[in-house]
């Protein structure tokens, strides 16, 4: 029986304005009903019961997702959505939604809108509604690939690599224009394709409060309300530093944003959920998958969180103020994916006394008797392979608390990469041989032999806004949309932002690790991760910035970086500053192994590097209530 929270907060505050649902375009609320693809069906029952909110969203894609839905479509074309959101995200409720007259939003669409849009309207058939549905289109540019091959002046964002032939998907995130203009005809739900997480909350608030393109502080605030509630509950208590405080994981609520014209918002979770909202929860989530918080280039807007402020109201409820904006720039991001090869995984589990040494030896030998074969059947040496054992501590390189650690449980992870699937297949054969003819205790294969699976890779240009159209359909209509080619030019922005600490700080003789003095929590970017830290009190700040700096940071992931001959991509990390919610964020490239589907390690998207560096040690310190004496300057 869970033990939640029943008070609620009816009423909220800002700038003496209430914030009371019924009064007329006084504040739309809005809440996230799905974070990714694959989320929890209990946040839609819990948002229509308790909610009561104007607009529902789902977001489902991700780069990630983007490479699985374009493997999907190629085996049959009837694929390439996020089935979720009509099997378990809205096809139940929608009697409930059409009675309560929600609006709904998605990007479930992927790189199919039109079977998207096709089965929500069989199961508005099976439920006997009638819902105006509204389709985006526009985003999916596959069709330029043969043009923009032979114009060979495509480079990639990162590695200023060319356009590779293979592409195989290619499209731009939209904002959120085109699907306001879907709002503006009257769209009951809307389905689009690619279009940035934050633009699916922003566009109806543009809608309601009938904000222009050029309400840059607007926009951004608006971005930002966006951004903390597009992965569902990790604002409201999921993936939390403190995960120990907060209760009821088995039905966490979800997040809700209650907007009002001039941009502020609170947050908050639907009453009678697990989950826990406060200044720390939401404030990690305004860290997650950032860059520099001054510049956070959106297609609407680019986006200044640096001095955004987050504070508790009570009762599982914050307010949120401060973005500013700035005119966005005159492209689009294009993300692309193509081949290269194929890949496979192995994950093995080994029992028994120094079940880590026998895992590692059992590996490698897999590894090595696989190499043997493939050149007596005259196939190549593996592109890439990764060996880790799980519970030996190995992501965490020199870093482990013991390198000599002998546990009686281990996990073998052990990831090849091929041109040629046959490869793969031997690798294959011979895991499974070593249950009988190499070390023992292994005991299980998870998901039994690999099997190899394209290994699909990001690639990440820039395409003028002016040549990209977006069109929507609606009950026969199409209306288009010509977007602006006015914006500044992208330019990567040198070296900012992190200010040193000047003046001297006590000292003392105190250790500490840094999760005694900070929150954290790490996302992607592609083949990049970034770790916001926010200090758990003010005078913490300086004492972070003091020992966690870029150089620190670089040497406690030296060993997870990519450093590849061939483009000359380096390690790189660099420190801003987000003095409004007292943390840093540090942006570190070239840490990812390719990141998603391409890389080959246990972590591919980053989500364990912030819990890792939390594990840093900080000497030389006065105790902790002597720090919080430490005057701000």
């Amino acid at each position: 029986m869970l033990a939640l929270k029943t008070t609620r907060l009816t009423w909220g505050y800002s700038s003496n304005i209430l914030f009371k649902r019924g009064m007329a375009k006084q504040s739309v609320r809005i809440g996230c009903a799905s974070g990714f693809w694959g989320d929890t069906p209990t946040a839609t029952p819990q948002l229509l019961e308790n909610g009561r909110v104007n607009y529902l969203v789902y977001d489902y894609l991700s780069e990630l997702t983007m490479s699985l839905l374009t493997a999907a479509h190629k085996k049959d074309p009837s694929w390439g959505y996020a089935m979720d959101f009509v099997l378990s995200g809205v096809g139940r409720h929608l009697k409930t939604i059409k009675e309560q007259e929600i609006k709904v939003i998605t990007n479930a669409g992927g790189i199919n809108t039109d079977a998207c849009v096709k089965a929500l309207k069989a199961a508005c058939q099976m439920s006997g509604v009638e819902l105006n549905i509204a389709e985006v289109q526009g985003d999916n540019l596959i069709h330029l690939k043969e043009n923009l091959l032979k114009l060979q002046t495509i480079q990639e964002m990162a590695t200023g690599q060319s356009l590779p032939q293979t592409v195989n998907s290619m499209t731009a995130y939209f904002g959120a224009e085109p699907i306001v203009k879907a709002l503006n005809m009257g769209a009951d739900i809307v389905v689009t394709g690619r279009t940035a997480d934050s633009a699916l909350a922003l566009a109806p608030i543009m809608h309601e409060f009938e904000w222009k393109l050029d309400d840059y502080d607007r926009l951004a605030a608006g971005s930002l309300a966006g951004h903390l509630i597009e992965c569902g509950a990790q604002a409201t208590g999921g993936t939390f530093t403190d995960w120990h405080l907060v209760d009821g994981f088995e039905y966490m609520g979800f997040p809700i944003v209650e907007v009002q014209p001039s941009g502020e918002f609170i947050l908050t979770k639907p009453e009678l959920t697990g989950g826990l909202v406060n200044q720390y929860t939401v404030g990690e989530q305004l860290l997650y998958e950032i860059g520099d918080p001054k510049n956070y280039i959106l297609p609407d807007v680019i986006c200044d969180f640096s001095q955004v402020q987050i504070k508790d109201l009570g009762a599982d409820t914050v307010l949120v103020t401060g973005a500013q904006g700035k005119p966005p720039t005159n492209s689009f991001k294009i993300s692309a994916t193509y081949m290269d090869g194929y890949k496979a995984n192995c994950v093995a589990i080994v029992q028994g006394g120094n079940a880590t040494a026998k895992a590692r030896k059992t590996a490698e030998a897999i590894l090595s008797r696989s190499r043997t074969l493939l050149k007596l059947v005259g196939l190549p040496d593996f592109d890439r392979h990764h060996i880790s054992i799980l519970g030996a501590e190995d992501s965490f390189g020199a870093n482990a608390l013991s390198q000599e650690f002998r546990g009686r449980d281990a996990v073998i992870w052990m990831s090849v990469q091929h041109q040629n699937k046959t490869a793969l297949e031997i690798l294959g054969r011979e895991i499974a041989s070593s249950g009988t003819g190499m070390a023992p205790g292994l005991c299980g294969m998870v998901g039994g032999r690999p099997k190899a699976t394209p290994c699909h890779k990001l690639f990440s240009f820039l395409y003028p806004k002016e040549k990209i159209a977006a069109k929507i359909q609606m009950n026969g209509k199409v209306e288009e949309i010509r977007f602006s080619s006015e914006g500044a030019q992208f330019e990567k922005r040198g070296k900012p932002t992190s200010s040193e600490e000047t003046y001297v700080l006590p000292t003392g003789k105190e250790i500490y690790i840094l999760e005694d003095l900070a929150y954290a929590r790490s996302g992607d970017k592609g083949n990049s991760c970034n770790i916001g830290l926010i200090a758990r009190h003010p005078s913490y700040l300086p004492y972070i910035k003091q020992q966690v700096t870029e150089q620190s940071v670089a040497e406690y992931f030296r060993h997870l970086f990519d450093i590849d001959q061939q483009t000359h991509i380096e390690a790189n990390v660099t420190r801003f500053d987000l003095p409004g919610i007292h943390g840093v964020n540090f942006l570190i490239e070239n840490v990812l192994d390719g990141g998603g589907i391409a890389s080959l390690r246990p972590d591919p998207l980053g989500k364990s590097f912030g819990q890792m560096l939390l594990s840093m040690e900080l000497t030389n310190l006065p105790s902790l209530s002597e720090m919080s004496k430490v005057e701000q300057k």
